[in-house]
């Protein structure tokens, strides 16, 4: 099985809180992923406070005509510095997302460092290849972009969901 790597950093000019407070929270998932992939969550298991072992289950198309059910479960968490979900049922062979962030000067230092690996042997190799790897690079492009324009200029007054 052949695991791919992709791995982002980001500063946003805020304050470690404000930042473990928005990531830690599923439920802005949805404003931070493409709005083509129609992110739908459908349960979070234990109440909204993140912490190892909790489940979350959500809907995402994957493409244009394929919705896929998918559920993460959360299996690290050192609060407010890093946390990681892992895939347990979804479209992936291997989903390991590990978050961290890390105070610097003026803000958050963030990265999101992601391994994955597609079923199918040599298929999902090509797979990966085609679209899959672009994919998920638009998936964090897009994050990255929605998280410049959303904390820009911010002064902590950030509604957190």
């Amino acid at each position: 099985m052949r695991i791919y790597q992709l791995k982002r950093t980001q500063f946003l000019p805020i304050s470690i809180e404000t930042a473990w407070s928005y990531f830690s929270s599923p439920h802005n998932l949805r404003e931070i992923t493409p709005p083509d992939m129609k992110f739908r969550i459908l349960y979070v298991s234990g109440g909204e406070k993140m912490y190892a072992g909790q489940l979350i289950r959500y809907f995402v198309n994957v493409l244009p005509w394929i919705s896929v059910h998918w559920v993460t479960e959360i299996t690290h968490v050192q609060e407010p510095v890093h946390f990681v979900d892992e895939q347990r049922f979804g479209p992936y062979a291997l989903w390991h997302h590990q978050h961290f962030f890390r105070e610097v000067d003026g803000g958050v230092e963030m990265t999101d460092e992601v391994n994955y690996a597609i079923p199918f042997g040599w298929l999902g190799q090509f797979a990966n290849w085609l679209f899959v790897g672009k994919k998920v690079r638009a998936i964090f492009d897009y994050r990255y972009n929605v998280l410049e324009e959303l904390f820009k200029n911010s002064k902590e007054e950030i509604v957190i969901a």
